[in-house]
């Protein structure tokens, strides 16, 4: 009798136990790699006797696919997450070379593809000396945000004056996460962000917060957090990090460009190019179109 309850019991636990894993299946879907990769490359000033380019070096890049969800460019060996499927990048290696760009294309459930193109481009700027100079002086100079200032940030139209319909006054920003950040260039051109310049004695500590825009600024995948004011988020969760620069002039505009998701004062997306407005020894105006081609962002910074 007592073989019996025992075996009854071991069967219920059976059934209990299928039961369970059936309302435990879960359905992955469809997984469908991305097909028909397109590529399209528009350089900078190419006409028909200029087919390489201006000579800026500024290259755009725009590709599609058929089921696909996201969109990488390789480029140089830097990862570029192509938002809206295009990219611009800066190559600076002088006189014509060709350079291999590679396309990833993710699909449904993380399938991929991948096509490789080669380009030939056309690179005739060399930064002056002044403003190398300037830049990172004997090999390496720190920035900062020139919060002591009236226009030391602010925004205005896409293309305009960057402080026209907003020009911070002297500290007008101050506990954001914004002034106690730290740019340094080195003549390697290698760039790195210091988000808290003041928690590095005695011992570097690379956590800190950083400024930005709403919704764009979790492309940094940083450990968030934060306030939010208006469009504003204030003290974003991130860490100290490294990336590279480096200098062109499409169009006769001495441009900086930032590899990566590398940023100066407030994060805002968009393709990380800062156009140089204005500068001195000591003392430089940047600009850039924020991601959402929204607005003109500035911003004047001076070395320490």
């Amino acid at each position: 009798m007592k073989n019996i309850k025992y075996n009854i019991g071991i069967f219920f636990y059976l059934l209990l136990f299928i039961n369970s894993c059936q309302e435990d299946n879960f359905e992955v879907g469809n997984i469908t790699a991305p097909s028909n990769i397109q590529i399209q490359v528009n350089k900078v000033g190419a006409d028909a006797s200029n087919p390489n380019g201006d000579g800026s070096g500024t290259v755009n890049f725009t590709a599609t696919a058929d089921n696909v969800t996201a969109i990488h460019f390789i480029i140089q060996n830097q990862t570029k997450l192509a938002k809206g499927g295009s990219v611009s990048h800066d190559f600076t290696v002088l006189g014509l070379n060709t350079y291999a760009i590679t396309v990833i294309a993710f699909g449904t459930g993380g399938a991929s593809s991948s096509k490789t193109i080669e380009v030939e481009v056309l690179s005739l700027y060399e930064p002056p000396a002044d403003l190398l100079d300037m830049l990172y002086g004997n090999g390496t100079r720190v920035w900062r945000i020139k919060n002591e200032a009236k226009d030391h940030f602010g925004l205005g139209p896409v293309g305009g004056n960057p402080f026209e319909y907003y020009g911070a006054n002297p500290n007008d920003k101050a506990a954001v996460g914004m002034y106690d950040d730290r740019y340094i260039f080195n003549s390697d051109g290698t760039f790195t962000h210091i988000v808290d310049s003041t928690n590095d004695d005695p011992t570097t500590d690379i956590t800190g917060t950083v400024f930005g825009r709403e919704v764009l600024v979790n492309e940094l995948g940083g450990a968030g957090g934060g306030s939010q004011d208006g469009a504003d988020i204030l003290n974003y969760g991130y860490s100290d990090y490294s990336s590279n620069w480096s200098l062109s002039a499409p169009a006769g505009v001495e441009t900086l460009s930032l590899s990566g998701i590398g940023f100066i004062g407030y994060y805002v997306g968009g393709n990380h190019k800062y156009k140089i407005r204005s500068r001195s020894a000591n003392e430089m105006v940047l600009s850039t179109t924020d991601g959402n081609n929204q607005f003109e962002w500035g911003f004047t910074l001076v070395t320490e």
